[in-house]
């Protein structure tokens, strides 16, 4: 593998759609109040993608110089792992994506709040260096809340409510009650993939002492605990159609929760760790495709 295929691999492109979708969300409620940018939802969306290709580089980053990547481990093989990117090459392309973001964050917020509005640019810079350091922090130092069962709560806040109802302040200025049910729709979602992730991982995790949920809860009750959260979405997002958006076409918001059944069934079976990796890729792709038809009831 040359070494630029190496470095793609490790931004883990197939998480960038997930990570988005919160995005699209919000900048879909905005359109709705005929309150959409391009300029910001461009700038929102790159934004959103290099913060996600920093936590992968990080995690890639801190699992693998804790030793928690090692042959226990049933995920694709990281970087670092693989002895093809050395951890002083993997800490400086952080460092550069670190400069990176805080330019398309300042530019974000240039074109969102111009000059004079201080108080939302110094909420939303400060939100943005928090961000940062969370995405570095999940794996990195001594005390990664990664490695203490906090991954879920912070995956809920990043990249449902933050996403959700920070892009849509971008646009608006201002925020809506009802961006808390959609919020918390991409955010289990979000929280599903995570949890899929540590249920593979869970006897690797084990062995490196690292604490998550599904690790605390075992094989069988994390299975539970991955229901609870889908189920917990599909409701959330059909009290949001029902209630703000409903009208006839609504209806193809069932489509968006298809693929979510089948997953749920297919996991109900799952008895070897290792099938949980196909599985990965379609939650992913399923939060994606969720929040496209969601935008499209929303703005049609």
């Amino acid at each position: 593998m040359t070494n630029f295929k190496v470095w793609i691999s490790s931004f883990r492109l197939r998480t960038l759609p997930l990570s988005i979708s919160g995005i699209i969300l919000g900048s879909a409620l905005a359109y709705s109040n005929q309150l959409f940018n391009t300029t910001i939802f461009v700038f929102a969306l790159l934004t959103t993608i290099s913060l996600q290709i920093l936590s992968n580089l990080a995690n890639d980053y801190g699992d693998g110089i804790k030793g928690t990547d090692n042959n226990n481990r049933i995920g694709p093989e990281r970087a670092i792992q693989s002895g093809l990117i050395s951890p002083i090459q993997m800490k400086y392309a952080i460092i550069t994506n670190v400069l990176i973001l805080i330019v398309l964050i300042t530019t974000l917020l240039y074109f969102s709040f111009g000059t004079n509005e201080y108080l939302n640019l110094l909420t939303f810079f400060t939100l943005g260096i928090i961000s940062i350091y969370s995405a570095i922090k999940y794996t990195v130092g001594n005390k990664a809340y990664g490695y203490y069962a906090l991954g879920d709560l912070f995956v809920l806040l990043f990249f449902g409510f933050l996403s959700v109802m920070g892009s849509y302040y971008l646009y608006a200025k201002n925020l809506e009650i009802n961006l808390i049910l959609p919020s918390f729709s991409i955010g289990l979602l979000s929280v599903a993939v995570i949890n899929l992730n540590n249920m593979r991982d869970l006897v690797s995790d084990k062995l490196s002492n690292k604490i998550t949920v599904a690790g605390k809860l075992g094989f069988a009750n994390s299975k539970k605990y991955h229901f609870l959260i889908l189920i917990s979405s599909i409701v959330f997002s059909l009290l949001f159609i029902l209630f703000f958006y409903y009208k006839l076409l609504s209806l193809i918001v069932i489509i968006s929760y298809i693929p979510i059944v089948f997953h749920l069934k297919k996991v109900y079976t799952i008895t070897k760790p290792g099938e949980y990796n196909d599985e990965l890729k379609k939650v992913a792709i399923s939060t994606f495709l969720f929040s496209v038809i969601h935008s499209l009831i929303i703005i049609i």
